[in-house]
């Protein structure tokens, strides 16, 4: 059974419409990735239907869909144009995906005003259909393919050796782990894969986001395994002091793997629809990953995180430990140094 794992809703302190900056930052570093894409490979001459269809898959509540959408239109407009088009230039519909439990609601509130699109939601998980078939003709996904559709299973049997006790993610534990978490992702992105080859227009294009690592790089030598360990570090100080209990911990794991380059070719590869036109790391060097106080961290990782503690512990202790979380980070700021981080991809049909 999948599992739904929203952000923050709303538009309070600790929502995700207010803390979701490094996404945002994430977008507009890959703007002209996104743009070149478009411009070299996206074949608007192959398409006859009306409206041009585009899905924004784990939209979330905003703002960053809006930017990305916005950017994608008017880079389509501009290959209309280009290509002596104009007169064919279509009218654009926007399809706002992520699962049942998110908050629709702040996400149309907040839409736009002067936008060139028609909205639409699309409430599912994304592993699995969610268009008819043939009917899409750009699809995007930022920040939302690390979210694996459920907890390996493997990892709440005690007597599994890929039970992870004391543990809350693969970061630092046995190979066993690390297996289970690598075979639950292999199996939502198949699943995912196959169904927007489907959904997916001839000459039509998907563009991925994806927190990602370096072929070869452990994740217990990145920020993402660093702020996981913290996580979990400061849940088991919790524990300790009977705040919570220790088999809370031991049954609680966060549903995310970060993929490398060969692991995604491999998984693209084995689809047999899809061909990969472009793979590569947005540059670390910019400024999307310097380093960040505790604090800011702390807060990012409450918006996108906090419903998935929700589910499992009592909300009373949220507050206390994010801010415990708040002091390791600033104490261990070292860890945190970029490595890789985000993956650029983008896949056409065969």
């Amino acid at each position: 059974m999948q599992q739904s794992f929203p952000m923050n809703g709303g538009d309070g302190p600790h929502s995700y419409l207010n803390n979701s900056h490094f996404q945002r930052q994430a977008i507009n570093v890959s703007r002209t990735m996104i743009e070149e894409a478009i411009a070299k490979k996206l074949d608007v001459k192959c398409f006859s239907s009306n409206p041009f269809r585009l899905a924004d898959l784990g939209c979330s509540v905003g703002p960053n869909t809006f930017i990305a959408m916005q950017h994608i239109v008017e880079a389509v407009e501009r290959k209309y144009l280009a290509q002596g088009l104009k007169s064919e230039m279509p009218e654009f519909q926007v399809f706002f995906n992520d699962h049942v439990a998110n908050d629709f609601n702040t996400l149309f509130a907040s839409l736009p005003t002067e936008r060139r699109y028609f909205a639409c939601g699309v409430p599912g998980s994304f592993h699995g259909r969610l268009f008819p078939e043939s009917s899409i003709h750009f699809m995007f996904s930022s920040h939302a393919l690390h979210w694996l559709s459920k907890v390996p299973e493997e990892l709440l049997d005690k007597n599994s050796p890929a039970w992870n006790r004391g543990r809350i993610h693969y970061t630092s534990g046995p190979e066993k782990v690390s297996h289970a978490y690598a075979a639950q992702f292999e199996h939502d992105m198949e699943i995912f894969l196959s169904a927007r080859a489907k959904e997916l227009v001839v000459g039509g294009m998907i563009v991925l986001l994806i927190p990602a690592l370096p072929n070869g790089i452990p994740i217990s030598q990145s920020p993402f395994g660093a702020m996981f360990d913290l996580l979990g570090a400061s849940l088991m100080d919790m524990a300790k002091e009977g705040l919570i209990s220790e088999a809370e911990v031991d049954s609680f794991n966060l549903p995310i793997h970060i993929a490398s380059p060969e692991q995604m070719t491999e998984l693209v590869e084995r689809n047999e629809c899809l061909i990969i036109e472009r793979m590569e790391f947005v540059d670390p060097r910019s400024n999307l990953f310097g380093l960040i106080n505790g604090k800011e961290c702390a807060m990012f990782l409450r918006a996108s995180l906090e419903g998935v503690f929700a589910q499992y512990f009592e909300s009373g202790i949220i507050d206390q430990l994010f801010d415990r979380l708040s002091k390791k980070i600033m104490e261990s700021s070292h860890q945190l140094e970029p490595v890789g981080t985000l993956l650029f991809v983008v896949l056409r049909l065969k």
